[in-house]
């Protein structure tokens, strides 16, 4: 009976060990065009930034531009994807395409207008940043501060291959 436990103790931390972990929850939002997406979708990205934003948090856009201005750099050196979630709800969502074309992010924007994504990952204030790799979240971090950029920078640089 002892030998039995041993073994199925063995097989369990084997098991946990080598099980991949991922951190996408399975909720579905859509895209800009109305389009149904599955965030576990994006569990094989190698290196993947998610932002939580809304158009009336002036921290997030100015956040986002700030990203903007380092992210070429960053897709080029870390091969890194943004993913900039908008959680306007369904009064103000008409508001996020007029906004997006003024302020011409490269990123995918999609939106989650029920929230179901934000409290899938218990996010209580925005901004709030992301970084998975291989679907696992490597970094956190909710409000804005002006080191945001290079605490992220950093954290992309160490997870790199």
């Amino acid at each position: 009976m002892k030998k039995l436990f041993l073994i199925s103790v063995f097989f369990l931390v084997t098991y946990q060990t080598f099980a991949q972990r991922v951190d996408l929850p399975n909720v579905t939002i859509k895209n800009l065009e109305n389009k149904n997406i599955n965030f576990l979708s994006f569990k094989n990205e190698p290196l993947l930034i998610i932002s939580f934003w809304a158009t009336w948090c002036s921290n997030c856009i100015y956040e986002l531009d700030e990203i903007n201005d380092e992210y070429a750099n960053w897709q080029q050196e870390t091969n890194v994807k943004l993913i900039a979630i908008s959680i306007d709800d369904y009064r103000a969502i008409s508001r996020v395409k007029p906004f997006l074309k003024s302020h011409q992010w490269p990123y995918l924007i999609l939106l989650d207008t029920n929230q179901e994504l934000k409290r899938a990952y218990n996010i209580n204030a925005i901004p709030y940043t992301l970084i998975l790799k291989n679907g696992v979240v490597v970094y956190q971090k909710s409000g804005y501060s002006p080191t945001n950029l290079s605490d992220i920078y950093a954290t992309l640089q160490k997870y790199l291959n």
